[in-house]
């Protein structure tokens, strides 16, 4: 590493977005402990010490940054040991990706006023941390001498309707575009119809700025949020901040960062990054990005029994046995005394929907 990387490790921040409810992964994922608290394939990590421990082997523990649900603040202390309460952002309620973001950065400017910041979710599986870490690093680079927000994008592998789309342009350094669109969540035929045309990159939802650019840009776009944070004035206590936000954040909008900042923002960039990645927030994400055995079925951490199963994706829980005969491309699930079983093809709706059928019974 140069010492020109070097320095820009020395201002880089993460910021870790963790307070989601993950219900597109119930029932394994429950709203008392929601999926990235959760060790879903036996390695003895849950996705938010993954998270963590891969920031961890080139930032210091000082600027690792939590972003949870005061529900959770717990959990993530009990996880994450070295992560102090500075560094621990607890919402009193769930108020989307944008918020939180925005409280982060400003913690973060509060301390340093010319930090770089890359956010990042918490549930995300990334294959090749070295190039990731080369990547991250590359993209501070860019947000240290241009005032932009930098996504992060993949290559698609398969027209995946569980993911965001970015469409990029033109090529202003190497590696890095301009972006043209963003698409949530496509069907599948049109999926399919961004992978062929070859202008399409998988949206990771990681994100770089400084700490100075990204301020500026949500409080263009997020002026209701950051009206009250800057009124709080500077020279603050993180107690107070904290008092204040516990006070403030249930009147902040709810809006995720793609529809609230980047679809709203002139010269957003993307860079065309190397490492693998999966978003393993749904059951299908999960299928596509792990290890298949005999008859490609998807078997996490439990004793399964297979006869003429294939494509399926099963977790049953220590000290069960589930045996499967018959079975083509479902989702089989057993968490406490509930069993989910569904197709596995775009199942986060139909997921959804039993989950909240559930939570009123």
């Amino acid at each position: 590493m140069n010492t020109t990387d070097t320095t820009i490790i020395d201002k880089l921040y993460a910021l870790i977005l963790a307070g989601g409810k993950g219900r597109r992964l119930w029932p394994e994922s429950l709203a008392e402990k929601p999926k990235q608290f959760i060790d879903f394939f036996g390695s003895g990590l849950t996705q938010l010490q993954e998270t963590y421990a891969r920031f961890r082997q080139f930032l210091p523990a000082e600027r690792i940054l939590i972003s949870t649900n005061i529900l959770y603040k717990d959990i993530v202390c009990e996880q994450i040991p070295e992560a102090t309460d500075d560094n621990i952002l607890a919402e009193p309620v769930w108020r989307n990706t944008g918020p939180c973001t925005a409280w982060g950065a400003y913690r973060i400017f509060n301390r340093d006023n010319d930090a770089l910041i890359v956010v990042s979710p918490a549930d995300h599986h990334i294959v090749g941390n070295d190039k990731f870490i080369e990547n991250v690093v590359a993209g501070a680079r860019f947000t240290a001498s241009h005032n932009r927000l930098l996504t992060m994008g993949v290559m698609p592998t398969r027209p995946e309707p569980g993911y965001g789309y970015i469409q990029f342009a033109e090529e202003i350094e190497p590696g890095i575009y301009t972006v043209k669109s963003f698409t949530e969540k496509p069907d599948r035929e049109f999926a399919r119809i961004f992978i062929e045309s070859g202008e399409f990159l998988w949206n990771t939802s990681l994100l770089l700025s400084n700490a100075r650019n990204l301020l500026q840009t949500m409080s263009k776009q997020l002026p209701a949020v950051f009206r009250r944070i800057k009124s709080f004035g500077a020279g603050h206590t993180i107690e107070g901040e904290n008092r204040y936000i516990m006070e403030r954040f249930p009147r902040y909008p709810n809006v995720s960062m793609e529809e609230g900042v980047l679809e709203r923002t002139q010269d957003v960039m993307v860079m065309k990054c190397g490492f693998g990645w999966a978003d393993m927030g749904t059951w299908h994400g999960i299928y596509e990005s792990e290890r298949r055995i005999g008859g490609d079925n998807v078997v996490l951490d439990s004793d399964v029994i297979l006869d003429n199963a294939h494509n399926n994706i099963i977790k049953i829980p220590k000290g069960h046995l589930a045996v499967i005969n018959g079975l083509d491309g479902y989702i089989v699930v057993e968490k406490g005394d509930t069993l989910l079983i569904c197709p596995k093809e775009d199942s986060s709706a139909l997921i959804r929907k039993y989950s909240a059928e559930v939570e009123i019974r």
